[in-house]
Parts: C-alpha cells; structure tokens; sequence
C-alpha cells in the first residue's frame, strides 16, 4: 500500500509545462541547464571558501561568522530530509509519468521539499551576512537552482519554492541567534579569541594575535 502524498494537484500543469518546454529546448540549453543542476551546487562550497578567506582578514568574529556558513547548510539539509519523511512526496516523473531531463529516482526517494534547493538558499542567505557581494552571488545562484530542477523534471514548482524557503528561514535564524551570541559578555567574541588561542587559529586570522605571539615566548615558570 503507497501511502506517499502525490503533489500533481498543487502544480502538475505547470511542471508539465516546463518540462516539455525543456524538451523542445536546444540541445545545448538542456545540458548546461542539467549540468547546473548536477554540480552546481560545487559553486556555493567555493563561495563559502572565498568567504571565509576574506573574513580571516577582517576580524576573528568575521571568520567565526563565515565558517559557520556550512554549519547553517548542514541543519537547513537536516530540517528539509525530516520534511521529507514527514510529507513523503512521491516526485513528480512517478505520479505524472513523463519523461525527463533527469532520470527518475527510485520510489522513496521523496520530492518535497527540495534538498538542492534548500542547501542554496541557506548557502546563499548565510553568505549574505559575511559578504554582501558573494551572497548576491549565491542568491542569483540559488534561484538558478532552484528552476533547474524544475527544468530537469525533478520536482514540482512548489517543491522548489518550499526548498528555498526552508533554506532561507534556517539561514536567519541561525543569524539571529549568531547575533544574540554577539550581544553577550561571553558570545561571539570571546569564543573568537579562545579559538585564537588554540592551534585553531589560522581558521581565524592569516596571522596569530599579536597577545597570543607574546605569551607564546614568554617561559614557562617551573
């Protein structure tokens, strides 16, 4: 007995749409579109780097705040897998039986929300916070994503949607308690300054402190 919700009546139309506009489509336009959607999400890991590496040379906080970054990817990945299971979706290529771009997953691999779609968004809002020119970047990126998976048959428009709204919410919260963290005598800063002091350091400053170079040559009393 399959008990998986069939989304076709929220947006099968438009999805059917899309995907037989992508089969009329240039050949050309098809494979960057699926090779987007494939590896595409390779762009917001170099992002991320580029991020973090810039922010080394701002402040231990700002370094702290980037390497975070894939930190918020991971929950928002979490959160999307448990809507998963909990909805349980069947993709739109079983319940409408059409050819696509993209070969259709085996039954159980679930449809909403979107897992690419979700990582983008939450890749892209968290970037946001640690440069306002990469996260512009990703958000464009992001929407890129999230239409090639419709393009290639892979999810419904809806499931899309969910996925970047998903992704974005786990971003901002995760802000908003970064943020709470920063207000606090013991928050942000100070955690920046006790990883500094660690053999963690150059995750946060292309240099050591100069207080931690200075207590690194002091002796040792015996």
């Amino acid at each position: 007995m399959n008990l998986a919700f069939d989304g076709a009546s929220i947006d099968g139309s438009a999805y059917t749409e899309v995907v037989d506009l992508a089969r009329r489509s240039p050949g050309w336009l098809d494979s960057a579109v699926s090779a987007w959607s494939t590896y595409g999400l390779g762009v917001f890991a170099v992002l991320m780097v580029i991020g973090w590496w810039q922010a080394r040379r701002v402040s231990s906080a700002a370094a702290l705040t980037a390497l975070a970054v894939p930190v918020v990817v991971v929950l928002a990945y979490a959160v999307n897998s448990v809507l998963k299971l909990m909805v349980r979706e069947n993709r739109p290529c079983q319940s409408l039986h059409v050819s696509t771009l993209e070969a259709c997953p085996a039954p159980g691999d679930w449809s909403f929300p979107s897992n690419h779609t979700a990582i983008a968004a939450a890749a892209a809002v968290a970037l946001l916070f640690v440069s306002r020119r990469l996260g512009a970047l990703g958000v464009v990126a992001a929407l890129a994503m999230a239409l090639s998976r419709v393009w290639v048959g892979a999810h419904y428009p809806h499931d899309v949607v969910v996925g970047v709204a998903v992704g974005a919410l786990v971003a901002l919260v995760a802000r908003v308690a970064m943020t709470g963290l920063g207000r606090r005598p013991d928050g942000l800063d100070a955690l920046a300054r006790r990883v500094s002091a660690t053999r963690l350091r150059p995750l946060l400053s292309p240099s050591a402190p100069l207080e931690v170079r200075a207590a690194e040559r002091m002796p040792t009393a015996r």
